[in-house]
């Protein structure tokens, strides 16, 4: 199999060029090269900005594909420039959505890929919404070879899934954790989620790719496990080896009083219970089976982030801010008490 990844180093992606390295695929990256100094033997590299539609164009004119994948569209004028790149050039074109692009809230909190799209919270999810009308519209009326891929909260060993978190990334809850500082969980922790690590993930990507059976569909790649958000909390700090002291704030008032964008991250997304039916998926690749237990894969990567200082980048502001809402709910508590 011959594939070009636009992308092919982030979190979910960079799964998935490890283990078709590892099958001997033809493959190629498409990206910039910031981030190919760890590429498996063997991964060609096309350095190029994708943004560039001229340059790519005669980087590519000569070359044609089984399969193209593009990790990093999140509006539909990057999937018209994908179009007019790759119209012709492949026979599978797969567009990596999102499973936040499901009716939000549920009417049903069992997912499937027939669940609406609609969320009014998140300009994200329903920039990927557009992008999947786009597609699909190419594919019925001009043949395009699409099959859209949603994934739901994915994660590997550079960085601790979490709720709540700032913008410079989740260490700085691992380490309120580690100094016994208040952590905060959104809503009351009991809202289900669904996490699933990139190896996962991967293996049912690979299984979609060149599968023709897989052509003008879409289907979410998630694990079957569900767990609590206070499950979650507590599987982190047993991992790092400490007692959780957790604080529980509704996603409301998150929302309100921080500028991060827990509108779209917490109320259209992870403050809403989600359990996905993988029916399909495993209809379209029979032995697809999602084997990282959350535990298990939490240990990996708290130990790979532990052993890695470069990976701990502090967040002063957050920290700040987490002891200001913490503050806050007690001395309410003790105003209405009197």
């Amino acid at each position: 199999m011959k594939a070009l990844f636009i992308g092919g180093t982030g979190i979910i992606s960079s799964a998935i060029t490890e283990q078709l390295a590892k099958q001997g695929c033809e493959l190629y990256l498409l990206n910039r090269g910031s981030r190919n100094d760890d590429l498996p033997a063997g991964v060609r590299v096309v350095q190029a900005d994708i943004n560039d539609e001229e340059r790519v164009a005669k980087l590519i004119e000569s070359m044609s594909f089984d399969v193209v994948a593009d990790f990093i569209a999140f509006v539909p004028a990057q999937l018209e420039r994908d179009y007019r790149l790759f119209q012709g050039k492949t026979k599978q074109f797969m567009f990596i959505s999102s499973a936040s692009a499901y009716q939000t809230p549920l009417s049903d909190y069992r997912i499937t890929e027939g669940t609406p799209l609609s969320n009014p919270y998140w300009e994200y999810s329903r920039n990927k919404i557009a992008c999947e009308e786009y597609l699909i519209k190419q594919y019925r009326e001009q043949g395009f070879p699409v099959t859209i891929v949603r994934p739901s909260h994915t994660y590997d060993e550079r960085s601790i899934p979490l709720g709540v978190h700032g913008s410079r990334g989740t260490w700085q809850v691992a380490r309120r954790m580690l100094e016994n500082k208040p952590v905060i969980i959104h809503g009351d922790g009991t809202s289900l989620w669904t996490m699933t690590h990139n190896s996962d993930f991967a293996k049912g990507f690979i299984g979609l790719m060149g599968n023709i059976h897989a052509l003008g569909e879409t289907v979410h790649i998630t694990s079957d496990e569900s767990v609590t958000w206070n499950q979650i909390y507590e599987i982190i700090a047993d991992a790092l080896g400490v007692k959780l002291n957790a604080v529980h704030v509704s996603s409301e008032f998150l929302a309100a009083c921080s500028t991060e964008d827990y509108r779209g991250g917490l109320l259209g997304d992870k403050a809403n219970s989600v359990v996905f039916d993988n029916a399909k998926l495993k209809r379209l690749v029979p032995e697809f089976v999602a084997t990282t237990r959350l535990d298990q894969g939490i240990k990996k990567t708290v130990a790979h982030i532990l052993a890695h200082p470069e990976l701990q980048q502090e967040d002063p502001e957050f920290d700040a801010w987490c002891d200001k809402v913490v503050h806050a709910l007690d001395a309410a508590a003790k105003a209405i008490r009197g």
